[in-house]
């Protein structure tokens, strides 16, 4: 083989590496793109999970446009365990909206065809998150909407309360009480 045909070679071999590396990454590993897709395996409360992407690369995931109870308010246990045997060692699809405040990816969460997120509030383990609901899509906003509804008229979950504390509320009221 001649040194210039064994260089093109050699060329296009490099060329074809780099694009399928590129493609590969901008299909999964980047957070920034629309979907993300990995292996649930970490869960820290009820609305926030660690998934493994392509097995190496790990990404906090914040649920996007709910609230679950925090660890220390009553179901604030409960909602994580739901939400673990829900998705915990699954494959999931995250449909990113961004990123919060603590650099955590902000997402849709699906399992096959079930939006947890939506499941969450169903199941009266989370808020919809209606200050927020604004960068939702309309008839995502509108079903998480519904599904709060119903949780409310079933009784189910916090909704069990006669009147339960909102996270956003609870946070708020305890950073007010650490500081006095």
């Amino acid at each position: 083989m001649k040194p210039l045909q064994l260089k093109n070679i050699l060329f296009v071999l490099f060329a074809l590496f780099l694009s399928l590396g590129l493609s590969a990454f901008s299909q999964g590993t980047n957070p920034s793109k629309s979907i993300i897709t990995g292996k649930v395996i970490g869960i820290s409360d009820g609305d926030t999970i660690t998934i493994l992407v392509e097995g190496h690369e790990q990404y906090k995931v914040r649920l996007a446009a709910i609230d679950c109870p925090e660890k220390t308010q009553a179901f604030g246990n409960r909602a994580k365990r739901v939400l673990s045997e829900k998705v915990f060692g699954h494959n999931v699809r995250i449909e990113n909206r961004g990123k919060d405040q603590y650099g955590r990816s902000l997402g849709i969460v699906m399992m096959g065809n079930i939006d947890i997120n939506e499941y969450m509030i169903s199941q009266g383990l989370a808020w919809h998150y209606k200050k927020y609901a604004d960068k939702q899509p309309s008839e995502e906003a509108d079903r998480y909407s519904r599904a709060e509804e119903i949780a409310k008229q079933n009784k189910k979950g916090v909704w069990i309360q006669e009147n339960p504390t909102p996270p956003w509320q609870y946070r708020t009221e305890n950073k007010t009480n650490k500081t006095q």
